[in-house]
């Protein structure tokens, strides 16, 4: 029989591979009797593993979330994997600190035969050009607001201003409080709440905060006692949907102060606790958050609206890995993996092969005719694909 510690690390490892286990199952994969499956169960269980017990004929046990991480076991693939995205994710600004912190935990504890081919990965990023004076979103600020949204619960966030550019900036542009709405733009949406180009100077009196500068979030604690320092209020909002456009992170959201929808850069936003009470969702301006959001950015940044074809689709995907090769096209968080994907091209045809190279099932969301061009395209690929090579010639 196995000693007591590698028994429990092989029962751990079972019951992180399926969701659940009968204790007779249990029992002969680890060679051992149903009473010591039941007095081990009960050992993790004391290590903060939470196994909760299924009912049935057989009865049976499930490894359950907790509140805490507690530790895993890996296989050898799935370490490979897991040092090669987090050496990936490290070359993101907004968690490669995280990221490296992570990955060095992890070659700690890895087998030489492991830690020698991990090493030989090298990840070089290449920052796209609209990224470059745009401040990341905090990753922790995301999160929050996933959750709210999730929720439905109403939230409160201060609103910091975000550098303004030394150089490159054009005199003309508008600053904070001074932008017009954008042409075409949604009723109600005024474009110093979320301009595409993002770099507004700030009012009179603030500070600039660099979203990287003020170390891992925190809620915002209540306001002491005294003179308010800063003039501008916390926001008051019900949260509607997280996107992307252009490489940037925004919240969709009905603003409870000034009665309309309002559009926000997540790398502004400083959430403050507490969250609620709970709301019902209102229906979004333009039918879909893609519609919306593209009728908010018209003529402001080069956006689909400029394209002759548009077209919606819901991709097999995590919003966080489509946002990065969706150019000028506006992404939806649906779920930890399905997005909504709104893009336009010069022709249908081109607008199909750019939602197909994502390589990802997906589900056509509208025009007709983006779906019959899928219809046409696959078509044409069918008929490459069975071109055989032409007889040679025979003299005489």
């Amino acid at each position: 029989m196995q000693k007591t510690s590698s028994r429990l690390l092989a029962l751990l490892s079972l019951l992180q591979a399926h969701r659940d286990w009968s204790g007779d199952a249990l029992a002969q994969r680890l060679d051992v009797t149903s009473r010591t499956v039941r007095r081990d169960v009960d050992r993790l269980r004391e290590l903060g593993y939470r196994i909760a017990t299924v009912k049935g004929p057989a009865g049976g046990y499930r490894l359950e979330a907790g509140a805490q991480m507690p530790p895993m076991l890996f296989d050898d693939g799935q370490v490979v994997a897991l040092a090669v995205a987090l050496r990936t994710a490290a070359a993101d600004a907004s968690v490669a600190e995280d990221a490296a912190r992570a990955l060095a935990t992890l070659r700690q504890v890895m087998p030489p035969r492991l830690r020698r081919s991990v090493d030989l990965l090298r990840v070089t990023a290449v920052e796209p050009p609209t990224a470059r004076d745009s401040p990341p979103a905090d990753p922790r600020v995301l999160l929050e607001l996933s959750r709210v949204i999730q929720a439905r619960e109403e939230l409160r966030f201060d609103y910091v201003p975000l550098p303004v550019p030394t150089a490159g900036r054009d005199p003309g542009a508008a600053t904070a409080g001074e932008a017009a709405p954008a042409a075409g733009g949604a009723p109600g949406t005024v474009a110093d709440e979320a301009s595409p180009v993002g770099e507004l100077a700030p009012a009179e009196g603030a500070v600039p905060v660099h979203a990287w500068e003020t170390g891992p979030w925190e809620p915002t604690p209540p306001a002491p006692a005294g003179p308010r320092l800063d003039p501008e209020p916390p926001r008051r909002v019900q949260p509607h949907h997280l996107v992307t456009s252009r490489h940037r992170w925004y919240l969709v959201a009905w603003d409870l102060d000034r009665a309309d929808w309002r559009v926000f850069r997540v790398a502004r936003i400083r959430p403050r606790t507490p969250t609620g009470p709970r709301f019902t969702p209102r229906e979004l301006p333009g039918g879909s958050t893609a519609a919306f959001i593209t009728s908010r950015f018209r003529g402001n940044d080069g956006s689909t609206a400029d394209w002759p074809c548009h077209g919606e689709v819901v991709l097999r995907l995590p919003a966080a890995e489509v946002a990065p090769f969706a150019g000028d096209g506006i992404v939806e968080e649906l779920g930890p993996d399905r997005c909504r994907l709104a893009l336009g091209s010069w022709s249908w045809a081109g607008l199909a092969a750019a939602f197909a190279r994502f390589d990802a099932e997906m589900e056509v969301i509208g025009p007709p005719r983006l779906a019959a061009a899928f219809a046409t395209l696959a078509a044409r690929a069918s008929r490459a694909a069975n071109i055989t090579e032409p007889e040679p010639e025979q003299d005489g």
